[in-house]
């Protein structure tokens, strides 16, 4: 069945780094395009950045470009997202997801459990 699997996630003071990493089973990696989303305690889920099933688009919210980087591996099955320069406003549950087609604008099948980001100093 399909699972993704989110890790990397910790407490990081203000400016620091860290990156995610959602490993992916049950379906065709290779095929579908993958996107990190999260939620802020109290708030509803925001979409933060998508990568096509080749790598070869990104696309990131307005708050995060500049400062996160999503890739992937698809030899891996793994999908990654680096996060620079963090801000206490990042803080959040940070979960992948994998959509039905190779494109970021349609729908997502499933979303993982989550990997909590704290950035406080």
């Amino acid at each position: 069945q399909l699972q993704l699997v989110e890790s990397g996630g910790g407490l990081v003071q203000p400016g620091g780094s860290l990156r995610l990493s959602c490993v992916a089973s049950g379906f065709t990696f290779s095929d579908k395009a993958m996107s990190w989303a999260r939620q802020a305690p109290g708030k509803g889920l925001e979409w933060v950045s998508g990568i096509k099933s080749d790598g070869s688009a990104t696309y990131y919210l307005d708050s995060v470009k500049g400062r996160f980087t999503i890739s992937r591996d698809n030899a891996k099955n793994t999908v990654y997202l680096q996060m620079n320069n963090l801000k206490p406003e990042d803080t959040a549950l940070y979960y992948c997801g994998n959509h039905n087609y190779d494109t970021v604008y349609g729908p997502v099948d499933a979303w993982g459990q989550g990997t909590l980001l704290t950035v406080s100093s």
